[in-house]
């Protein structure tokens, strides 16, 4: 799978960790930064990069970590198309996937431990979507209308 990943600096150890497992794994992971955890950088600008990645097909899935995972998941979700969630266990993470479809995963560098990150990563990446009655809802997150 092609996957964009990519990070503030309180996010980059973790990002640094999962990314190389994923390429472990055989994924291809476009690291949209930053590169270093020293130097303070802005998140929205790595959160815009990887959702406009996920939004034009250009990857299949995006990975965003900063701090909380909130700021990444806030500013990727102002992308039409991209479904970011912002995962601090593997159920959140497994259930973003199967009711949400979600594509862009979002995790908390301040919070999670590396191997907590990559465990909520691996059944982020393995969970698919289950469709039927999901598939009208996330229609409907795109959907500009009134829900009145």
């Amino acid at each position: 799978m092609k996957i964009a990943a990519g990070a503030d600096h309180a996010g980059y150890a973790v990002k640094k960790a999962v990314v190389r497992r994923l390429r472990a794994q055989g994924h291809e992971v476009l690291d949209m930064g930053t590169s270093d955890g020293e130097t303070s950088v802005d998140y929205p600008g790595f959160a815009h990069a990887v959702a406009d990645a996920v939004a034009s097909g250009g990857v299949e899935r995006g990975i965003l970590v900063c701090g909380t995972g909130l700021g990444m998941c806030m500013a990727a979700n102002r992308h039409r198309g991209v479904r970011a969630a912002d995962a601090t266990t593997p159920h959140l993470a497994e259930m973003s996937r199967r009711h949400n479809d979600a594509n862009v995963l979002c995790l908390a560098g301040r919070v999670l431990s590396e191997d907590e990150a990559w465990a909520i990563t691996e059944v982020w990446m393995t969970t698919p979507f289950e469709g039927d009655r999901h598939q009208r809802r996330v229609a409907a997150i795109d959907d500009t209308g009134d829900a009145g």
